[in-house]
């Protein structure tokens, strides 16, 4: 079906035409990819890519729409590890009880993404594959160390967070292939976990914003993790703060001396928002904030 639009409407940019394929299967939508070509989008939940087509951002020819296909939807255990489909709305992510008991630090982030309206439609593989670097879920999925499943005309990959957020608003997912399913470890009790945002305005996106996750052993800190959104072009790991973190005792101060190490090795670019020097201090003092609620969090 193609939707011939274009010019204008009462002073509002309209997308230019392009062809709307709807599959039920991932078979079929990696199909439909193959056959429309690498100009093809595809349609998560579109609280990215519909803006972007509004304004004559982008010119696909074809938009791939996802909302068919049922398998990519719904969160399960397998194992050590929480399965989620990529087509799992955020309001999906927020209420399921295997994230909420396993990986509660992906509720807590997805809890601040804009507005209810936003967290109805949008997707968290949508989320992830858009990669702005100014997202809350991918400096997320980069702390609890998440995997990534893409389907494509050659079969199935799995890609480790760290090498799937290539560069700004680029990932890993290659022409013809889909994101099909995020994997992440599940998360014991001896793990607490915690987000920490700045933003000017509510349901904005992040100027800077921390994911921090703590495993206890007793008053010490065993091991952490801390992913940063919005210091580079892609998500970091915080991982000399990180590495100091290591056999810490919660009482002596050594959460706050990790936390001054949170901005190294960044790049945090200037917007109207900040300037990079004041991202790395608000980096600074939001790890501290995270550290110390999800050492609290762990058991």
């Amino acid at each position: 079906m193609a939707w011939p639009l274009g010019g204008h409407a009462g002073g509002t940019v309209i997308p230019p035409e392009f062809d709307y394929l709807r599959p039920h299967s991932v078979s079929d939508a990696v199909t439909e990819l193959g056959r429309v070509g690498e100009d093809a989008k595809v349609l998560a939940g579109g609280q990215s890519l519909l803006p972007l087509l509004r304004l004559r951002l982008a010119y696909p020819t074809a938009l791939v729409d996802l909302a068919g296909v049922g398998e990519l939807r719904g969160v399960r255990q397998d194992g050590d590890q929480l399965v989620i489909g990529a087509m799992t709305t955020h309001h999906e992510v927020l209420r399921d009880p295997l994230i909420l008991r396993y990986a509660p630090v992906l509720a807590q982030a997805t809890a601040t993404v804009a507005d209810p309206a936003v967290r109805h439609r949008g997707t968290l593989g949508g989320a992830l594959a858009h990669a702005d670097p100014a997202g809350d879920l991918p400096a997320v999925a980069l702390a609890l160390d998440a995997a990534f499943v893409i389907e494509g005309p050659d079969g199935r990959r799995t890609v480790p967070a760290t090498e799937f957020f290539s560069d700004y608003l680029e990932t890993a997912i290659g022409p013809g292939e889909l994101l099909v399913e995020i994997r992440v470890p599940a998360l014991g009790p001896e793990w607490g976990t915690a987000y920490e945002k700045f933003n000017r305005v509510a349901q904005a996106w992040a100027i800077v914003g921390v994911a921090a996750l703590v495993r206890r052993e007793g008053d010490t800190i065993a091991e952490a993790r801390i992913g940063l959104t919005n210091m580079g072009p892609t998500p970091l790991r915080a991982s000399a703060a990180e590495a100091a973190l290591a056999g810490v005792s919660l009482h002596n101060g050594g959460i706050a001396a990790a936390a001054g190490l949170a901005a190294e090795d960044t790049e945090p670019s200037a917007d109207l928002s900040a300037q990079p020097d004041y991202r790395q201090h608000l980096a600074r003092v939001l790890t501290g904030r995270a550290l110390r609620a999800a050492a609290a969090a762990a058991s």
